[in-house]
C-alpha cells in the first residue's frame, strides 16, 4: 500500500529520490499517489479483471463491449498521465525516479500483463516505463513481476 511505502522510505532513509525531502517534488510525488487509487488503479485494474480474472472465474470470455469501455476508460486516464504527471520529465517528480513511478508502473504492468500493451502506440509512455526499468534494475524488474506476467498460463 501507499501509506507502507511511505512508512517504509521514512523509517529505513532510503535515498532522497524515492520520497523527495525538496517539497516542490514531495508534493508532486503526494500528488501522483492521491490521484492514482481512483484513476489509474481502478481502469487498470478492471482491464486485467475483464481480461483475465473474470473469463478465468466464469471460463467465459466477456463481450467484446465490455473490453472495450474498460480500455477506451484507461486510454483516458494515461492521457492525462502523460500529460499531467509526465509532462516532458523522465519521471513523476523530475529528473529521479520515485516512490510515484513505482507505483505507477506497477499499476500499469497488469493490463500488460493481461495482454493489453498499453505502452506500444504510447512513446512517451514507453520511454518512461524503459527509464523506470533501468533506475530498478530490469531483471528486479522482471523478478517482481515474474507471478503475474504468467497469469494468462493459468
Amino acid at each position: 500500500s501507499v501509506a507502507i511505502l511511505l512508512y517504509l522510505a521514512q523509517k529505513f532513509k532510503t535515498p532522497d529520490h524515492w520520497y523527495p525531502s525538496d517539497l516542490q517534488k514531495r508534493a508532486r510525488v503526494d500528488e501522483y499517489l492521491s490521484w492514482q487509487h481512483t484513476t489509474i488503479r481502478a481502469k487498470a485494474s478492471k482491464v486485467f479483471l475483464v481480461r483475465v480474472l473474470l473469463p478465468l472465474l466464469t471460463g467465459q470470455p466477456l463481450p467484446a463491449e465490455k473490453l472495450e469501455v474498460a480500455t477506451e476508460d484507461l486510454n483516458v486516464v494515461l492521457k492525462q498521465f502523460e500529460e499531467k504527471f509526465l509532462q516532458d520529465k523522465p519521471f513523476i517528480a523530475g529528473s529521479e525516479i520515485s516512490l510515484a513511478d513505482l507505483v505507477a508502473l506497477v499499476e500499469l504492468m497488469q493490463p500488460v500483463c493481461a495482454g493489453y500493451d498499453l505502452f506500444e502506440e504510447r512513446p512517451k509512455l514507453a520511454e518512461w516505463r524503459r527509464q523506470v526499468e533501468e533506475a530498478v534494475g530490469k531483471q528486479l524488474f522482471q523478478e517482481a513481476h515474474e507471478g503475474i506476467m504468467n497469469i494468462k498460463n493459468l
